[in-house]
């Protein structure tokens, strides 16, 4: 009685969520490489090597130049190891710019059309590419739908269990069966076989998108580290005020960013928040990985006047609550684990993608059946009451 009430609720969960699923998961395998694609589309436009001798520009002139007497106003600048990539200035999250650190050239994105596309899929993969008005309500959608895909994924390994325990029943269930040749029985079979081996992903993926989705999820990550989870800051940013602007008055931020990689063995990037005011101690980020794994992130805090290292942070110094949050941040592209975390990724989703197939494949045929049975019945019923 349990198991059957067990899949009532899995296929009606199947078949009400199981589109906007289908969604989350194609615009999933589509994001698997994203952070390498753009990479190398981009590196086209920075095919260029300096001349022998020639020497950076100081950082202020790159950031003049960026902001070309426009609207552009960075807050932060990203340096790299690679001595031919562009220094990368942002302003917030939405806007960035990359420009050559030896002629202050500003770049233009070599891919900005595969940008675009990524961006879209992004949109689409959160709230269906909605626009602002209605972003609520589609995030909300989606994150109900993600919660059901977790209902579906562990109450599909319960009912991944055969009913009798042979190894002959748990075989066809494990890998594909060369006798499954009807569409409903290869769909029965593949439905299994990709539930299985991709359910442990699914579940790290699945469940680490509820935190982004929903406060109470993100509160019970810290809550379980035996933390009060951190204050989200709402509304935009303090504006900045141009009034009386009071000088940086400190050493160079290239002489900054050249101590830190001096003291950063293995360091891929560096990146630094611009100074307002009169600041007495710089915080320059330290990343020594694939931008994506935050176990090889840290952050050195240095003397504005003098140079010298105030303060060493790494990612083990970080609380445990904000350790898991970072994990699971990244857990759920992958990129935490690497190229290979990617591509396992990559691969669940696109299992995601089968399961959903399959399973509505076979609820259509169930639907089938009984529409098929109702039929039949109501013909006999109809035979039996006309008189012979």
């Amino acid at each position: 009685m349990l198991r059957k009430g067990i899949f009532w609720i899995h296929l009606i969960c199947g078949v009400i969520a199981g589109l906007v699923i289908l969604m989350m998961s194609v615009t999933g395998v589509l994001l698997t490489y994203e952070r390498q694609i753009l990479a190398w589309s981009d590196g086209s436009s920075y095919n260029w090597q300096p001349a022998d001798g020639q020497q950076r520009l100081p950082l202020d002139e790159l950031i003049t130049a960026a902001s070309g007497g426009g609207d552009f106003r960075p807050d932060s600048a990203t340096m790299f190891a690679d001595t031919d990539a562009p220094v990368l200035l942002r302003e917030g999250r939405a806007q960035s710019r990359y420009i050559n650190p030896y002629t202050a050239e500003v770049y233009e994105p070599g891919g900005e059309q595969l940008h675009d596309f990524f961006d879209a899929v992004v949109h689409w993969h959160r709230w269906f590419n909605a626009g602002d008005e209605n972003r609520g309500i589609a995030r909300a959608i989606t994150g109900a739908c993600n919660l059901a895909f977790l209902f579906l994924i562990l109450s599909g390994l319960y009912l991944w269990l055969p009913a009798i325990y042979r190894w002959s029943t748990f075989r066809i269930r494990l890998w594909f069966h060369p006798n499954a040749k009807s569409g409903k029985a290869r769909d029965f079979n593949w439905h299994h076989v990709f539930g299985f081996w991709a359910a442990l992903p699914l579940v790290v993926i699945v469940a680490s998108a509820t935190v982004f989705n929903y406060s109470w999820a993100n509160g019970l990550v810290y809550k379980l580290a035996g933390e009060e989870p951190p204050q989200r800051r709402g509304g935009r940013p303090p504006e900045r005020h141009e009034s009386n602007p009071v000088a940086y008055s400190g050493l160079p931020l290239e002489q900054l960013l050249r101590n830190a990689a001096a003291e950063s063995d293995g360091w891929q990037s560096l990146t630094v928040r611009l100074p307002q005011g009169d600041a007495k101690a710089i915080e320059i980020s330290v990343d020594r990985g694939n931008g994506g794994q935050p176990q090889k992130r840290g952050s050195l805090t240095l003397d504005a006047s003098s140079g010298e290292i105030i303060q060493r942070k790494t990612f083990a110094d970080e609380s445990t609550g904000r350790q898991w949050r970072s994990w699971i941040r990244f857990l759920h592209t992958g990129e935490a684990l690497g190229i290979l975390g990617q591509t396992i990724a990559g691969l669940a989703s696109l299992a995601g993608v089968l399961m959903v197939w399959t399973g509505l494949a076979l609820s259509l045929r169930r639907f089938r059946n009984f529409l098929a049975r109702s039929r039949k019945a109501r013909a006999q019923r109809q035979a039996a009451a006309d008189p012979a």
